[in-house]
């Protein structure tokens, strides 16, 4: 099953603190608004997107038809596809892709521990 990019959606208090704090690891900004509260920074391929009052809980995030440079990918699996492959085996959703539908889209799933797991389609 190819998810695409991968980066962790943390839910933070300050972003600037937090910013600051994750800089000192190496990140750098790789986009974002700061402005309305979020940002992605970025350290080689690893990607921390930081979310000041957007969401109660960090989330793990996929972005199928991306690479880890926000990329289009020539060939990968549409969102809709991976729906239907997860919802065979048996994975339920907190929000669903509308399968009707084409281009962007996103589905949420809940993890047993609870966390949030978004597949989120931008092409």
């Amino acid at each position: 099953m190819q998810l695409g990019a991968f980066s962790i959606s943390l839910a933070v208090k300050d972003l600037a603190a937090s910013r600051s704090f994750y800089e000192k690891f190496g990140f750098t900004s790789f986009g974002g608004d700061p402005a309305h509260n979020w940002l992605i920074l970025k350290n080689g391929d690893h990607i921390i997107g930081l979310f000041q009052g957007m969401f109660d809980k960090n989330i793990l995030t996929f972005n199928p038809g991306w690479d880890q440079n926000a990329q289009t990918l020539p060939a990968f699996t549409d969102i809709r596809e991976l729906q239907r492959q997860l919802k065979a085996a048996g994975v339920t959703f907190a929000t669903e892709a509308d399968e009707s539908t084409t281009g962007p889209a996103s589905f949420v799933a809940v993890d047993p521990d609870g966390n949030p797991v978004l597949v989120d389609q931008h092409v």
